[in-house]
């Protein structure tokens, strides 16, 4: 992938900032919002050991992993906050390196940087897709004016949208119909996917890019793929 880097988690990262990690003593029944620790709950999986499953797992899988998976990882119970603690410390660990670890719409998941993507061009030298401007106008709509009918598409571009503009958007898993709207006719609705804010390498619509900046983004991801 070649989308800029993702925000990095908020809130929640800054709040363990100066937590430390290397308790020796039992967590005491009392300290229930106490810090993940290095024996991490009797010593059935040290911090540094459940870092490294979740690492081995995100480098093999082929898509963005959620929390409710990568839970299942941990022989003890994690809530988001402290797997999330332990995410941000892995991915401050592969910092300065040619892969990221990143939060995207549909989980975490390993990267390349993308000032990586000339290097890794020479492997596979195919001419990315281009998407046409009516295509990329259609797209931007749907993104942010979502749920839109194709007739709502047509009265904002002042132009009538092909059929195959909306095939081939549905096709590259950028939009899907979501329902049809409550009027004579039916009309489908149609809405943007997490696939598309995952190939923006964005955690939420509300991360979307100036319209502008959406063709730009959007083509090496093409190519990535």
């Amino acid at each position: 992938m070649s989308a800029p880097i993702a925000p990095s988690t908020t809130s929640d990262a800054n709040s363990f900032e100066h937590t430390e990690l290397a308790v020796a003593e039992p967590i005491a029944a009392s300290a229930a919002a106490s810090p993940i620790r290095t024996d991490l709950f009797d010593g059935k999986m040290n911090t540094d050991e459940l870092k490294m499953v979740l690492e081995t797992a995100l480098l093999t899988a082929s898509e963005p992993l959620p929390l409710g998976e990568l839970k299942k990882l941990s022989e003890v119970s994690l809530d988001n906050r402290q797997l999330e603690v332990l995410l941000n410390e892995l991915a401050s660990s592969w910092a300065g390196r040619g892969v990221e670890l990143c939060c995207v719409a549909s989980g975490w998941r390993f990267r390349a940087r993308p000032h990586m993507q000339v290097y890794l061009d020479r492997l596979n030298p195919q001419k990315p897709p281009r998407y046409s401007r009516a295509v990329l106008e259609t797209l931007a709509i749907i993104a942010y004016h979502q749920p839109v009918t194709r007739g709502d598409i047509e009265e904002i571009r002042g132009v009538t949208v092909s059929a195959q503009i909306l095939k081939t958007l549905e096709a590259r898993g950028w939009i899907d119909i979501v329902g049809t709207r409550d009027v004579p006719g039916k009309p489908e609705l149609f809405a943007s996917t997490k696939q598309l804010l995952d190939d923006l390498n964005l955690r939420s619509l509300n991360e979307l890019p100036a319209l502008q900046d959406i063709s730009a983004l959007l083509e090496p991801e093409a190519a990535a793929s």
